[in-house]
């Protein structure tokens, strides 16, 4: 059974996808060996990350790569922390797939 809910973009390392203040509907991954199992299929798709060390905080992020059971992200935007920081992720630390984005932050002018 899938569990939806939603995550607040805050900041611009998805820009242009996302901007700061974006809501994002989220299906959560119901544990590692879930996200495992789609391995490749997530390529290229948004997902939410909760590092192991920053329990409680949600980074949205882009799947670039898929290796040997880990998992590459980057955020879009250059200036991201992101695996260019990190290195590669364990499946753990993803906890969802952004299905889409149900409403749109302010305009920065």
């Amino acid at each position: 059974m899938s569990k939806f809910g939603t995550v607040k973009v805050s900041g611009g390392s998805m820009l242009p996808a996302y901007r700061d203040g974006d809501w994002l509907f989220v299906s959560w991954i119901d544990g590692a060996a879930a996200l495992e199992a789609v391995g490749k299929s997530i390529l290229g798709k948004v997902v939410v990350v909760e590092r192991e060390e920053k329990p409680g905080i949600f980074l949205v992020k882009r799947v670039q790569k898929f290796h040997s059971g880990k998992f590459w992200v980057e955020g879009d935007a250059n200036e991201s922390t992101d695996s260019r920081t990190w290195g590669w992720i364990v499946p753990e630390e993803i906890v969802g797939v952004v299905l889409f984005r149900y409403k749109r932050g302010k305009k920065i002018a």
